[in-house]
């Protein structure tokens, strides 16, 4: 179990992230199509998992246009939120962000658990924490951020270094 802040109060989740040098988990979520999808799909490429609450908050749409910006191209950019699949694609549509696959855990809701990052207390009880797992092109971990306070950024620099 790890424990985060948000606004500085503390937050626990179900687990750990997933370790560096580890096979990433494997999973089945739900696009914008309302597809379910698998870490398959992405087979040969690097992947961004940019793990976030809510598109709907503030600092998970600037992380989420940081890595469109900055990864898309890449790396396979997969932003997984506990939002619907629709609400995903309004978000991308309305601002214009085209380098992303948005991920819902609408059908999917083994990531968090798998993943570590199933907050279990406090207001957000139920969502992801905010977090940032790059995967190589044969799924193998090789960066981690469990950002410490659900309300900062990650360390964007971290996990480009990583690709």
């Amino acid at each position: 179990m790890a424990t985060v802040t948000l606004k500085g109060n503390p937050v626990r989740t179900i687990g750990e992230l997933p370790a560096v040098g580890s096979r990433a988990p494997g999973f089945k979520l739900t696009n914008a199509d309302l597809e379910d999808v698998g870490l398959e799909a992405f087979q040969g490429k690097k992947k961004v998992l940019n793990i976030v609450p809510s598109l709907d908050t503030p600092v998970c749409a600037v992380s989420t246009r940081v890595f469109n910006e900055k990864a898309a191209g890449r790396a396979a950019v997969l932003v997984i939120s506990a939002d619907l699949p629709f609400a995903q694609k309004r978000f991308c549509e309305t601002e214009g962000i085209d380098g992303v696959e948005t991920l819902s855990l609408m059908r999917g809701k083994n990531f968090a658990k798998d993943y570590g990052v199933l907050i279990t207390d406090g207001p957000l009880a139920g969502l992801c924490s905010r977090a940032v797992v790059v995967l190589d092109e044969s799924d193998t971990v090789v960066y981690t951020e469990q950002v410490p306070e659900i309300t900062h950024e990650p360390d964007y620099d971290k996990a480009l270094a990583a690709l």
